[in-house]
């Protein structure tokens, strides 16, 4: 947890243990309990019964740091250092139109997105590459994500379509829904457990097991994904009604890219009307551009809407 000097507070997690829908609903808890449970009095103290008339001071901890264990810790310091210092992170606040019209256009919202992501990545880099997108599986009991690989032959042509006159908007449209729904089965399988990546990396653990080595699995697992996105859920508790209390409203969190030369791009439905986009690269990539590639991604979801406008 960082609590800064203006009292806003933030988390940087740790992903091994859990995915960020867990923190997301911890959270949430955490701000209704706290502003509407407990509150503050006009002093700005906390409300609430004390329960302790005396506690103890508050002493300060001395950790025992060997030389080897400090030489370790300064060279994780330059490590991390240099890592945040390569980040090039850009946050987009898309307010121009959110689910709510593509709803009206009888899509998924998030399929929506990826369509936009997938003309936006096509118009900043001129080709297409492999995109992740991530998917919960907490269906199943310890159940963590699966992978929707939303870069798909249906997708290409839409794109295609969108940088093309040749093509009517309302073959366009027909391309569109295509693309939309092939992701939208896509979604539905790995949230199943009926996707490949998870049986992929079993395959690649039991071969390492048996010392195999299989070309197949070898070609499939290098590929880099230049494309890595994910929906970080908003208000999942419905505790706080966000129409009623705007200042509650989050941008949600982010994560960086996974290959050096490609995008980390995390996205928040807030409410109907509104759209948070976290688009990450790195600093040290010549090709790549987080504030380029955002307002790339804003062009691209004006473009589907003039298309049903």
């Amino acid at each position: 947890m960082i609590v800064t000097k203006n009292g806003r507070v933030g988390l940087n997690v740790e992903h091994s243990w859990a995915d960020a829908p867990v923190t997301g609903h911890m959270w949430e808890n955490v701000i209704y309990h706290e502003y509407f449970t407990y509150g503050y009095d006009e002093s700005g103290h906390s409300r609430g019964q004390v329960r302790f008339e005396e506690l103890p001071n508050p002493s300060r901890l001395k950790w025992e740091i060997s030389s080897e264990l400090e030489e370790t810790i300064k060279s994780s310091l330059i490590v991390a250092e240099k890592l945040l210092k390569d980040v090039d992170l850009h946050i987009y606040v898309h307010d121009i139109f959110g689910k709510r019209f593509s709803k009206k256009c009888k899509c998924s919202p998030d399929a929506f997105v990826q369509m936009a992501l997938q003309l936006a990545y096509y118009k900043d880099m001129g080709k297409f590459n492999l995109t992740y997108e991530a998917s919960m599986t907490r269906l199943f009991r310890e159940g963590r994500t699966e992978t929707v690989r939303s870069c798909s032959i249906e997708s290409r042509e839409w794109v295609l379509s969108m940088c093309s006159e040749n093509f009517t908007n309302a073959e366009r449209i027909k391309l569109f829904r295509k693309a939309c729904d092939y992701h939208v089965q896509q979604y539905r399988d790995a949230m199943t457990g009926k996707g490949v990546d998870r049986h992929l990396f079993t395959l690649y653990v039991v071969s390492k097991y048996l010392e195999i080595e299989t070309p197949f699995l070898k070609e499939i697992l290098s590929e880099p994904w230049r494309l890595s996105t994910s929906q970080t859920p908003s208000n999942q508790t419905n505790l706080i009604d966000l129409n009623k209390f705007p200042e509650f409203i989050s941008c949600g969190g982010g994560f960086g890219p996974v290959a050096d030369d490609g995008y980390g791009v995390s996205y928040v439905f807030t409410g109907e009307d509104l759209l948070f986009f976290h688009v990450s690269s790195k600093k040290s990539c010549e090709l790549t551009n987080s504030t380029r590639f955002g307002q790339t991604i804003k062009q691209s979801l004006l473009a589907i809407k003039q298309l049903f406008d």
